[in-house]
């Protein structure tokens, strides 16, 4: 069967805009200054027919005529290694053989759909660069036109005349001969089998085999490895530890505490007692059960919400780790009770600066530059094509995101009510549904699991996935309507740990048989291991009735969707694996979910000495210059480049947009949505995340993170007692006691703020061991820690959409107060960070304070009093006060003498302070006294700064003098600069 190539140029008078891109990333890598480049996208295109039948599928599927022109031979002939130009040196690059390759996979059905006989697809991209030396040639491939995690690279024509990615194996049962091993020989085992697992954990799997008297076969040992992973099992966390710390307020090892299990204990103690509280009136449906936690919404729907990270596997490969990360937290409601249908996505991501020096990279590290585009590029185009609108996020950077960037994802679902809960029941067939499963993701739970190094992309690229969201659209397609015609009593994702992980779970309380060489697989030649643990993507597992699979299996096949028989439950206790009649793997249930022993740690924490910080005296010019730098820092600076990427209007309920105000320019602080389009009913979703904080004191930067989160909420139009939140502990390296405590105060903060405000935690995750080492040029090991990064994501609800607030100012005129109290808070400031200064005091939260301050502002909005809403963060006041009037299109003229004179704080101190709990407030003037009333009442600080103007300015008096003054214009130009890309 010949193998026919086309490759697709851009047509005559067109520019190759690839071929730009790469020449420009190529030079902002440090690599070429100026290097000619002609780019060709192809396809390798197996099948049974003619030439012209190979033109016209070019022509009908591949080729945009108007912007495009294809030239199509058999693959290998001259004329399709001549160069387009004069450049000379042919760079091929093509996914590794079971390299999930989304576009071959459309290709190869399309063409089947008009009739043409393909065989196998596989996507290239084509590169004729300048002449120039070996060396720099090599950088170049490796560093900006491939990854090798999951590209492979050929210089010179492509001799190919086959397709074939795999040949079938003959049967082998493997044994692990573990209970030979001594102590030294199970670690390596552990580290080179890439299980992960602690010797105390091996030798407690080498002693359950010694009492069976017998090896493990490799599937059994990888079984236990997948379900004990930090990934799957959260066992740091939910481990014993001994802890010993400071008291709320620092009092130097005043808090001594002793978990059995810390989470528990914690994150989970703290919702148990809101929910007891709340009594009848409890409005959380199902937390820390399922795939998503679920809340109320109305009388007919419930809503979920998940947010997970895929850090290991986008630092490897940032487009496949964030794009799978996206599709994987999808499919989190996807597999919640009976499957929700997902709304509206979200993304945080941190990074190391994108400007970083390439000549400084460690070896096995991506530039950061290219990290967040690949990274940006596969959440959007996971979330556009599934139909699914990204609406809120944030972008935080720091050098310390260098080996390790951080990619937290979620998803928010909506379920009717009365499918929140599922049951496998005995008998119950395991189908799974979905893509096919290969390679792809191989040791992924084991390899999240574990620390990156520089060796890390060679050994572990096979734990990256590539995802396709198309698949998984039809996929959602099919559960909705299975769910509805009750076709299935239960259904998880097929994430980490592939079938080991969702067939294991599902059957945790009854049992389960699986048959491995019912699994369709993408090609020949998989291993019974590879089956059970590939984390191959967009799979569901449903336990089936007998009597509905036909019914399933005809929904499925009318959708264009893969469904397969892999076993049955059977209340026997145990996980038996089979493979073509031979039991490869027979596990009981009861070693594998509550035979892990447990973690006992010692966790110490001792917060720096706040560090009395001396301010340079500023004038009026010198505050301008602070915030003109603010402004432009990455981490306050516009995120439009990657906001206007994303689909936030598809599905049609978004309401307030990641970008308001008259020009759309504004950063929202928060989105709302409605889910149900015949509903005035809405959805809040917002973040707060502060690193820098971390380094002062854990405890505070866990505050102000659900502070932020709350006030972001609140600024929009949430109502204050019932919004739900979410952890997510991104750490570095927990063995070490002092990390561990650093994680402990963060968890202990987050029950005592959420139960003081009543703010339930409905589900979360951990990511720990976020380090990168590498061997320096002197041979030194060295070590890059992330630094303490805890994300809060907020789901709230909003009775009426109408009654949401927006950011931007909106008439000259109207009054602007400041709600909440400043105090000398800078430690970790934006302001401290652009003068080079260090010390001071990092913000903290009054959490009484703060839920009669959130209350009183929503009642506000309620009652129409407020125009716009803008909670201060980053940069504080003038920071705040720049974004309301530039994202209005107006000015804005305050006077800060009075909360001077009340607070004994310099100009500078209340123009940058980031204490937390405070809003900016546009109210209409005639409404300013009923405003101002409306919070003495409520004991809550609420002080009139001055007015909205038309200038154009921001001025800030102080003293009877001008404390600063800046045009707007200047301001949004140092906005948007950094990242205008």
């Amino acid at each position: 069967m010949p193998l026919w190539q086309i490759d697709i140029y851009p047509a005559e008078g067109q520019v190759d805009r690839e071929a730009k891109r790469t020449t420009e990333e190529i030079h902002e890598l440090g690599l070429h200054d100026h290097l000619d480049i002609d780019f060709a996208r192809s396809f390798l295109i197996q099948g049974d027919f003619a030439h012209g039948e190979a033109v016209q599928l070019a022509n009908t599927l591949l080729v945009d005529a108007v912007t495009e022109r294809a030239v199509v031979a058999i693959a290998g002939q001259d004329v399709l290694n001549e160069p387009p130009g004069d450049n000379l040196t042919l760079v091929n690059v093509l996914p590794k053989p079971g390299v999930m390759d989304p576009v071959a996979a459309s290709t190869i059905a399309a063409a089947k759909d008009i009739g043409f006989n393909v065989d196998a697809v596989r996507t290239m991209r084509k590169f004729w660069l300048d002449e120039v030396g070996d060396s720099v040639l090599d950088s170049i491939c490796r560093r900006a036109l491939s990854n090798d995690s999951v590209e492979q690279v050929v210089v010179g024509p492509l001799e190919m005349d086959q397709l074939d990615v795999g040949s079938a194996s003959a049967f082998e049962l493997k044994t692990i001969p573990i209970r030979q091993l001594g102590d030294e020989q199970l670690e390596t085992l552990s580290r080179e089998g890439q299980l992960y697992l602690t010797l105390v954990e091996m030798q407690t799997i080498r002693d359950h085999f010694e009492e069976l008297g017998r090896d493990p076969t490799d599937i059994e040992l990888e079984t236990i490895a997948q379900t004990w992973s930090e990934h799957c099992s959260h066992k740091t966390l939910a481990g014993r530890i001994h802890y010993r710390g400071p008291g709320a307020d620092g009092t130097p090892e005043a808090d001594e505490r002793q978990y059995e299990n810390m989470l528990k204990e914690t994150i989970f103690a703290a919702t148990q007692t809101i929910r007891k509280t709340l009594a009848e009136n409890d409005w959380c449906v199902s937390v820390f059960k399922d795939n998503a936690g679920i809340v109320t919404f109305d009388d007919e729907y419930h809503i979920c919400f998940k947010v997970e990270t895929h850090n290991h596997p986008s630092a490897l490969e940032p487009y496949g780790g964030a794009n799978t990360g996206l599709g994987g937290v999808i499919r989190d409601p996807m597999g919640t009770g009976m499957g929700a249908k997902p709304i509206c996505n979200t993304d945080v991501f941190c990074f190391a600066p994108p400007d970083t020096d390439p000549s400084g990279l460690p070896p096995g590290v991506l530039h950061p530059r290219r990290v967040m585009k690949g990274v940006v590029s596969g959440v959007r185009d996971y979330g556009n094509r599934m139909g699914v609108p990204t609406v809120n996020g944030a972008v935080y950077f720091d050098r310390r995101y260098l080996g390790n960037p951080l990619v937290y994802c979620g998803n928010v679902g909506i379920i009717p009510v009365g499918m929140e809960e599922k049951e496998v029941q005995p008998d119950d067939l395991i189908v799974a549904i979905g893509g096919r499963t290969g390679r792809d993701g191989i040791h992924g739970a084991t390899f999240s699991s574990a620390e990156l190094t520089s060796e890390s992309e060679s050994l572990s690229g096979g734990a990256v996935q590539i995802g396709n969201a198309i698949t998984e659209k039809m996929v959602l397609d099919v559960l909705l309507q299975a769910r509805d015609r009750g076709l299935f009593n239960a259904v998880t994702d097929c994430g980490a740990g592939g079938f080991s992980s969702a067939v294991g779970e599902m059957g945790e309380k009854i049992g389960a048989e699986v048959w491995l060489d019912k699994a369709p697989l993408k090609y020949e030649g998989l291993t019974y291991t590879e089956i059970w643990i590939s984390e191959a993507q967009e799979r569901m597992v449903l336990s089936v009735p007998k009597a509905s699979w036909d019914e399933l299996r005809e929904l499925c096949e009318s959708e264009g969707v893969e469904a397969a028989v892999l076993g049955r439950f059977v209340p026997t206790g145990r996980l038996q694996l089979t493979y073509h009649g031979n039991v490869v793997g027979d596990i009981s249930m009861d070693i594998l979910h509550e035979g892990r022993p447990p973690i006992i740690r010692d966790a110490v924490y001792h917060p720096a000495p706040t560090q009395a910080v001396a301010l340079p005296s500023l004038d009026t010019a010198g505050h301008a210059d602070a915030l003109l730098k603010i402004m432009g820092s990455y981490n306050v600076a516009s995120k439009h480049w990657i906001i206007r990427q994303y689909d936030h209007e598809v599905q049609a309920g978004s309401v307030v947009k990641p970008l308001v105000g008259p020009l759309c320019d504004g950063p929202s602080d928060a989105a709302v949505v409605k889910p149900r389009l015949q509903s005035r009913r809405g959805l809040v979703i917002s973040c707060g995340m502060n690193p820098h904080y971390g380094d002062f004191d854990t405890y505070h930067m866990a505050t102000s993170a659900i502070d932020e989160a709350m006030r972001n909420a609140v600024a929009v139009g949430a109502d204050p007692t019932k919004i739900a939140i979410l952890d997510n502990f991104c750490w570095g390296y927990t063995d070490r006691s002092e990390t561990l405590g650093s994680l402990v105060r963060a968890a202990i903060a987050c029950q005592d703020m959420a139960i003081t405000l009543g703010t339930p935690f409905i589900s979360g995750k951990d990511s720990l061991n976020n380090e990168f080492s590498y061997n320096d040029a002197d041979g030194q090991r060295q070590t890059i820690a992330i630094p303490p990064s805890l994300l809060i994501s907020a789901m709230g609800q909003i009775d009426d959409v109408a009654n949401a607030v927006t950011m931007d100012a909106k008439a000259a005129g109207n009054a602007v107060f400041l709600v909440g109290e400043t105090k000398s808070e800078l430690g970790g400031s934006h302001l401290l960070l652009a003068l080079g200064l260090s010390g001071g005091q990092v913000p903290t939260v009054d959490a009484v304070k703060a839920k009669t301050t959130f209350a009183a502002v929503h009642q506000a909005i309620n009652e129409r009093l407020i125009r716009s809403c803008h909670d201060l963060s980053e940069g504080g006041l003038a920071v705040a006060a720049t974004e309301m009037a530039m994202a209005g299109g107006l000015g804005m003229s305050l006077d800060i003498d009075s909360i001077c004179n009340a607070s004994g704080l310099s100009a500078t101190e209340v123009m940058f302070s980031e204490s937390n709990t405070r809003f900016l407030c546009e109210v209409p003037s005639d409404q300013s006294e009923a405003f101002a009333d409306r919070f003495a009442k409520a004991g809550v600080s609420a002080t009139r700064l001055g007015t909205i103007d038309d200038s154009s300015q921001l001025a800030i008096k102080s003293n009877a003098g001008d404390a600063l003054r800046v045009d707007l214009a200047q301001a949004k130009q140092a906005w948007l600069g950094p990242l205008n890309w």
